[in-house]
Order: C-alpha cells, then sequence, then structure tokens
C-alpha cells in the first residue's frame, strides 16, 4: 500500500482546492452583541476599511458591508457556490427573485449558470449576546456543457442533511455517500448531480486521542481533508498540524489518529472536470474570451437587475428561517 498523503500545505485565505472545485472559503467571525439594527454593537469607523474589511480585527470582519457584514450584490457565472453555515445566519437574496435566511446547519446550494446577481449579508440578530459566524462557502466548477444552464437555487435544510453519529465521530453528509448514508439531492445541473462523478462534501468532528477511517473512493477521484479545529492528527509517524490542507490518495482507505483535541475538517471529494479553466472575478468559464463575454453582458443586462431596495439586503430581524424560490413557494423553518 502506498503512503496516503500526497501533499500538505498551510491554510490560507481562500483554501486552496482540486478540480472540480475552484476554491473554499472559511469564515470563522466572533460578531459582538448586535446594535439593534442587526449590525455590530461597535465603532466601525475605528481602524476598519469600510467595504472592504478583510483584516481580522477583534475577532471579527464586516468584509464589504457598511453597517451590516457581508456581500451586498455581485455577480456569478458558470459555476455553483455551496454555502455551510455552521453557526450564525446568512440572508440570500438575488436577481431572480429567490431569498432566503438560513443557519445553524442549514446549506444553500446556489447554479450561476449563464448569470445571476446575489448577496449574502450576516445579520447580527442577537442584541443580548455575541453573534458567532461559522461559514464555508465551496466553489465548485460545472463543465462547459453545462456553464449557461439556467440558474437554480436550493436548501438543504439541517433538519434533513443526514448526520453519522460514530462511536468517536459525527459526520456530516452535504454530498455524496458516507457508509451507505446517501446525501441530499444538489441542485439537477450541478457536476455532482451524476452519481459517477463521486462528489462528496462531508464535515467530519472527530474525539480526541481516537482513530478514524475514511473510506476509499475511486482511483481517478481527487480528493483533500481540510484540517480546520484542533491541534494535531498523526498519518502513522507523520504529524500534520491545525490549519493545513492535506491531499490523500482516495484509492485506499485513510487512517489518522487525533491528537489531544478534538478534531474538525471538511472534506472535498469528486472527479476532475478535466477542463481549461479562465476565472476572472466572480466569472468561470473555458477561456479568456468567455470571460469578456461574461463582463460585456453583465454591463448590459445585469443578469436580470436587482429587484430588492438595497444593494446590501436583509430581511426583517424577526424573520425566522425561510427559503423564497423563483416560482413564488415560500418554505418557512422554526
Amino acid at each position: 500500500m502506498n503512503y496516503p498523503v500526497l501533499q500538505t500545505y498551510p491554510l490560507g485565505f481562500p483554501w486552496q482546492t482540486q478540480d472540480p472545485f475552484l476554491f473554499c472559503v472559511y469564515h470563522l467571525d466572533h460578531y459582538p452583541k448586535g446594535n439593534g439594527e442587526m449590525g455590530p454593537d461597535s465603532k466601525l469607523l475605528e481602524g476598519r476599511n469600510i467595504g472592504n474589511d478583510f483584516t481580522l480585527k477583534d475577532g471579527w470582519r464586516m468584509y464589504h458591508g457598511s453597517t451590516i457584514p457581508g456581500f451586498p450584490y455581485h455577480p456569478h457565472r458558470g459555476f455553483e457556490t455551496i454555502t455551510i453555515v455552521n453557526k450564525g445566519f446568512c440572508d440570500h437574496s438575488d436577481s431572480l427573485g429567490a431569498a432566503g435566511r438560513f443557519g445553524e446547519g442549514d446549506v444553500q446550494w446556489m447554479t450561476a449558470g449563464r448569470g445571476v446577481q446575489h448577496s449574502e449579508m450576516f445579520p447580527l440578530l442577537h442584541d443580548d449576546k455575541e453573534n458567532t459566524l461559522e461559514l464555508f462557502q465551496i466553489w465548485l466548477n460545472l463543465p462547459k456543457a453545462d456553464k449557461f444552464v439556467e440558474p437554480h437555487f436550493k436548501m438543504l435544510w439541517h433538519e434533513d442533511i443526514p448526520v453519522v453519529q460514530e462511536e468517536n465521530a459525527i459526520v456530516k453528509v452535504i454530498a455524496g455517500n458516507y457508509k451507505g448514508n446517501q446525501a441530499n439531492h444538489p441542485a439537477p445541473d450541478s457536476w455532482a448531480a451524476k452519481k459517477e462523478n463521486e462528489v462528496a462534501i462531508w464535515n467530519l468532528h472527530v474525539d480526541a486521542e481516537t482513530m478514524f477511517t475514511l473510506p476509499k473512493a475511486g482511483a481517478l477521484v481527487s480528493r483533500t481533508l481540510y484540517f480546520y479545529e484542533g491541534s494535531e492528527i498523526h498519518f502513522g509517524d507523520k504529524k500534520v498540524n491545525r490549519s493545513f490542507g492535506i491531499v490523500l490518495d482516495a484509492s485506499q482507505d485513510i487512517v489518522f489518529k487525533v491528537g489531544k483535541q478534538p478534531a474538525h475538517f471538511l472534506m472535498l471529494q469528486g472527479k476532475p472536470i478535466a477542463e481549461p479553466v479562465a476565472k476572472y472575478g466572480p466569472f468561470v468559464m473555458n477561456t479568456d474570451e468567455e470571460i469578456q463575454q461574461a463582463m460585456d453582458e453583465y454591463r448590459l443586462t445585469q443578469f436580470g437587475g436587482w429587484p430588492w431596495p438595497y444593494p446590501d439586503h436583509v430581511h426583517e430581524k424577526e424573520k425566522g428561517r425561510f427559503a423564497k424560490y423563483t416560482d413564488g413557494r415560500i418554505v418557512e423553518k422554526s
């Protein structure tokens, strides 16, 4: 058996990924109490580059938000976003009229396809305690044949996501199949929608000082384990510290031992699309000419315009978790 660890590297911002993924960002912000208007109860102008605040100060960032943290409206074309909110909340609004508030374990799967605008804001709903946000956003590529599919917005509510409780671990199955536990269907035009592509997204929590085994996948599948919380893990006599990405040989079972602190991981796996990738900001195509076309079309059409009153639109503070779909259907959660 070959050594299962092919490469390790320190995690930056964003996280480096392998085809079919484009990148992944991990947000951990310990926001303070809210100010009653879903912003931080803090003097924002003190030491922050408002509108472009990516520097961690006092444990949190405003990103592109000016009064509420988050990302006001911006376009996407040619790929998908999978947004996992483990802690806190995200308010979604888009150019198709879809909207939602999701969090506390919910996942949003959005296919940008031919083009969509959306905003992702992080409302601070609690005025009496801190508003911690923990969020992953994964960019999953679309093959050339599907770059111009219709945009699609799908919610995977945490109540419906398979969570496998093992003796020493918990595995949240967001995409793919873990030991017979099949995830919910992804967006219909996703690379993940085809079983043969073996796309898997798992969030793993493993107890301290225990052994864990990742089951093998196909030989042609890329697999990366992102170690984002804990102390260290051991593959035989090789130690890997927290905040490292670990590229693995997916064709064999992967056994590792966790150190003195519980370890938390995100695992991304899938068959590579193996096509040229041209990227510019929020556009991902196959050629530079297609990128230029996307930019020209966005300038002309705004991908349908913006039907909401503000670029950084958020929903009513008292609103619970919900999704409003483009057909007018509304799903509300407690």
